[in-house]
Formats: C-alpha cells, sequence, structure tokens
C-alpha cells in the first residue's frame, strides 16, 4: 500500500494541526462563543493566537462568524455542519490523549 501526500485524510491533518484548532473546535462544541468567551473557555491562548485560528477555522468553513449589527458591535463564532463532524475525530484523539499522553511525554522526555 502507497500513502500519498495529497491524499484527503491529509486535509484534516493539515487543517487540525497546530496547538490551538482542536482545542477551539472542542470550545465551541458548548455553543456559539464570543472570542472574549472562548479564551476565559480555554485559558494559555492569546488574543492574536485566538483571532488568527478562528479565521482559519473560518476560512476553510468549520466555523462561521457571525456579527450582530449592536452599538458596540458584537461577534460570535459557531461550528458549521462540518465542525460538528470534526467532533467526534477531535473526541476520540482526547480519550487516545487521556490513556497515552502520560507515555509519550515521558518518551520524549527521556530521548
Amino acid at each position: 500500500m502507497k500513502f500519498y501526500a495529497d491524499c484527503q485524510a491529509r486535509v484534516a491533518a493539515d487543517l487540525l494541526s497546530g496547538t490551538w484548532p482542536m482545542v477551539v473546535i472542542y470550545a465551541l462544541s458548548y455553543g456559539p462563543a464570543r472570542p472574549v468567551e472562548l479564551r476565559r473557555k480555554i485559558g494559555g491562548i492569546s488574543p492574536k493566537v485566538l483571532t488568527e485560528t478562528l479565521r482559519r477555522l473560518e476560512q476553510h468553513r468549520v466555523v462561521e462568524r457571525r456579527r450582530y449589527a449592536e452599538a458596540p458591535p458584537r461577534v460570535e463564532y459557531s461550528l458549521t455542519s462540518a465542525g460538528q463532524d470534526l467532533l467526534v475525530p477531535i473526541r476520540a484523539l482526547g480519550e487516545w490523549a487521556d490513556r497515552h499522553a502520560a507515555t509519550v511525554l515521558e518518551a520524549q522526555h527521556s530521548g
């Protein structure tokens, strides 16, 4: 069997790679949220990195941005159906991490 750099699974891997995309998607699984609410839920993410992550996810149609015509302006983010579909593999990866993270971290520190 051959594995190709342009396979469909690579699309998902590229989209979810990095520290924050899966965390942001998971935080939005609880419902629409404003950026300040997401930062409170997530912790440790800078406003700039959160904005960049949300824009990237929006560009890939995983997250939807909704602007409200209010003063001051209000923006909320929510998951699209594609984003909802990503919750299954994200939760599976979370379960895997619960079982194996200690072993992986130990190997990283010893090697």
